[in-house]
């Protein structure tokens, strides 16, 4: 697990880890190898919350690392302008389920107790949802095309926003004006457009209100994705 920021916010994360590490709560500790609790950057204003590790991810203990992770980071970079190391990133679910297969209802209720005590140590002012599984954890809907690109209010002033999971996007591979990547792509700039804002110090509340005035702008303008 690779942690970069405070000190005392790591220790925090650690002893998460080291619970999540001997938990038994739900079937998936009898086929994993390893746990997979989540790493980056534990001062972070933005957290990025998928749906569980897959098998690379299983064999290493790091969340996306495999061909997925592998295009977020690339995403990041090139569009978010921003490093791997700059975002703290975990799953819903610590574990991977067997053959990839979305997490149950009961899954993710055992894992619930963890992802909720990184959010409370990180304190992250936005929370980036990818793909439909953390989508319905936190606001109750289930369709990623309707809910990319907009806001959702959390608890404790949290904002959610929700994007495609890497995965679909391997899947999809069209870049079109239109196309879940052209989308994936759109908010991966406004991402980091959210970021260098509130590391400034600006307020959420203005950080999403200006946000989102850019995303209908560049949608319609037909967004230039260089």
């Amino acid at each position: 697990m690779f942690l970069y920021g405070n000190e005392e916010k790591q220790k925090n994360i650690e002893m998460i880890a080291k619970r999540i590490e001997v938990c038994e709560k739900c079937p998936l500790n009898l086929t994993r190898t390893n746990t997979v609790p989540g790493s980056g950057n534990v001062d972070s204003p933005i957290m990025f919350v998928g749906e569980g590790p897959g098998a690379d991810e299983d064999a290493l203990g790091e969340p996306f690392v495999g061909r997925a992770g592998q295009l977020l980071e690339k995403m990041l970079k090139e569009y978010a302008k921003l490093e791997r190391k700059d975002v703290f990133i975990t799953n819903i679910v610590k574990c991977r389920p067997p053959q990839n297969r979305v997490p149950t209802q009961e899954e993710v209720k055992s894992c619930q107790s963890y992802l909720d005590g990184q959010i409370i140590v990180i304190k992250p002012k936005i929370i980036v949802t990818l793909g439909n599984t953390p989508l319905y954890y936190f606001t109750g809907e289930s369709k990623i095309t309707q809910s990319r690109g907009r806001f959702f209010n959390w608890y404790g002033d949290i904002k959610i926003f929700p994007t495609f999971h890497p995965s679909y996007l391997l899947r999809n591979q069209s870049s079109t004006k239109g196309s879940p990547k052209w989308y994936a792509y759109l908010d991966m700039r406004i991402i980091g457009i959210m970021y260098r804002a509130l590391k400034q110090g600006k307020d959420v509340e203005e950080v999403t209100k200006t946000v989102e005035e850019k995303i209908k702008s560049l949608e319609n303008a037909g967004g230039s994705q260089t």
